[in-house]
């Protein structure tokens, strides 16, 4: 299946186009790095506290970031996770002690932070442990079972079955008291609607992320991409020359800092699967360039005395068709994912998007002019130009071929 048969675009003599393009996104992350957003990272980088909150309702975010900032929490992040019908979010903290008081404080301050209609003197049901709910019942006894030794027993299992159902049968989150009259005894109900009520939230869970942990994810994602692009650069030289090396990894460091500045000027966090999304975008970069590469190899042999600039033309419109059939169905793919994967596979499906497009396109617009580029170099400064080593499946090298500029 072909999309394009015998093209013949000349796509070096749009290589200012392609130059300005880049440099038009490049320079807009790079300043959004330096003076607007920064590099958001994420709290599995930066370390801090994250909790995850259940609405009754379909939550906004930015009226919860209002109420929290309003509550004395700055730099706190909120975002949707999960399906939409789950009416879940989750809130970043810069709290990063590493303790179970941490905890609990996390806890307490987003609950503060939240309960804008809170019911002076009473306790929030939604946001109550099974320990609270049975200390009260065992002190208001609804049962009436005195200070036997089955009283205590008795209110904790019950304790526990109004938490069960608000937390497995109601998803975490009660519309009213009055919901648990068919997990509890009416007398139960009846106590608890004196000094309790249900505010419109509910926390699910906290967790911390302490600062050298985030320091260390750091360092070692940072190490995977350059021990990526030190085995990338190796594998080009020994199979091509250096300089295929060299343009392999200034084209992949290209679409790294273009994928990096979109996340900036957008400021969305980049997290741990981001960053797989980009070591992913490393590798499928890196495979387009190698079948450019690898048909510029060929027509070099076929082409001996044709410039490069026209080899090179030629070998990306061979490879054309291939490249835009194989980047357009993994780029649907993606796509969906983006479009339907929700919070959680957000930020990864979106660094998906833009370097597939990216990394198609520097295949073309930025790999291949290096070359030329570089034997313009060579031929001006009097030298050799770029020779190509031939190999035919296992066997040995054969001579260099010398490509005439």
């Amino acid at each position: 299946m072909e999309f394009f048969r015998d093209t013949n675009i000349d796509f070096l003599g749009k290589k200012w186009y392609f130059l300005v393009f880049s440099l038009v996104f490049s320079v807009a992350g790079l300043l959004s790095m330096a003076f607007w957003h920064g590099v958001p990272l994420g709290v599995d980088f930066r370390g801090g506290t994250i909790v995850y909150v259940k609405y009754a309702h379909t939550p906004d975010p930015s009226a919860i970031h209002s109420e929290i900032e309003r509550a004395g929490l700055k730099n706190a992040r909120v975002q949707r996770i999960g399906q939409a019908v789950n009416n879940e979010v989750l809130i970043a903290l810069d709290i990063q002690e590493t303790n179970e008081e941490a905890l609990d404080k996390g806890k307490t301050q987003i609950i503060q932070a939240l309960e804008s209609h809170a019911s002076a003197g009473k306790q929030d049901l939604n946001n109550s442990s099974s320990l609270a709910v049975a200390k009260y019942l065992l002190e208001k006894d609804p049962l009436r079972l005195g200070s036997g030794a089955d009283a205590s027993p008795r209110y904790t299992a019950m304790a526990q079955a109004v938490v069960d159902y608000r937390d497995k049968t109601k998803g975490g989150v009660l519309s009213s008291i009055d919901e648990l009259k068919s997990a509890a005894d009416p007398a139960v109900v009846a106590v608890l609607q004196e000094n309790f009520y249900v505010s419109d939230f509910g926390i699910r869970n906290v967790e911390i992320v302490g600062p050298q942990v985030g320091q260390q994810l750091r360092k070692q994602a940072i190490l995977a991409a350059l021990y990526s692009l030190a085995g990338m650069l190796i594998y080009l030289g020994l199979r091509f020359e250096w300089i295929y090396g060299v343009a392999a990894v200034l084209t992949v460091f290209h679409d790294t800092l273009i994928t990096v500045g979109a996340f900036s000027l957008l400021n969305w966090e980049i997290s741990l699967t981001v960053i797989a999304a980009i070591l992913t975008l490393i590798g499928y970069s890196n495979n387009d360039t190698i079948v450019v590469f690898d048909r510029i190899r060929e027509n070099i042999k076929l082409l001996r005395r044709d410039k490069l600039a026209d080899i090179v033309n030629k070998s990306i419109n061979q490879t054309l068709s291939r490249t835009i059939l194989t980047a357009g169905l993994t780029f649907l793919t993606v796509l969906a994912l983006f479009l339907f994967g929700g919070e959680v596979l957000h930020g990864f499906s979106f660094a998906l998007v833009i370097g597939i497009l990216i990394g198609t396109y520097s295949s073309i617009a930025i790999a291949a002019p290096i070359l030329v580029a570089y034997q313009e170099w060579r031929g001006e400064s009097g030298k050799k130009p770029i020779a190509m080593p031939l190999r035919s499946g296992n066997g040995p090298t054969q001579p260099k071929e010398k490509v005439k500029a």
